[in-house]
């Protein structure tokens, strides 16, 4: 059996080269992608996840669990 290929998720939907024009637009996006579909390879900031808490839109369940993480 060879090695684990590890590859990187991104939505196609979007183009992030537009959507880096809006920063705060574009943090939110990646957490929802993050969080929502697993996308991307680095850990959350919690920092900026504290500061789009009020702005991402997740998974109800995935809300609960962070919110108690970030307790």
């Amino acid at each position: 059996m060879g090695g684990v290929m590890k590859k990187t998720k991104k939505h196609w939907s979007v183009d992030e080269t537009e959507l880096k024009k809006d920063p705060d637009a574009h943090a939110i996006w990646r957490l929802e992608q993050r969080i929502n579909f697993g996308i991307g390879e680095e850990k959350l900031d919690k920092a900026e996840l504290k500061k789009y808490w009020d702005k991402i839109d997740i998974d109800p369940f995935k809300r609960k669990a962070l919110s108690l993480a970030l307790e």
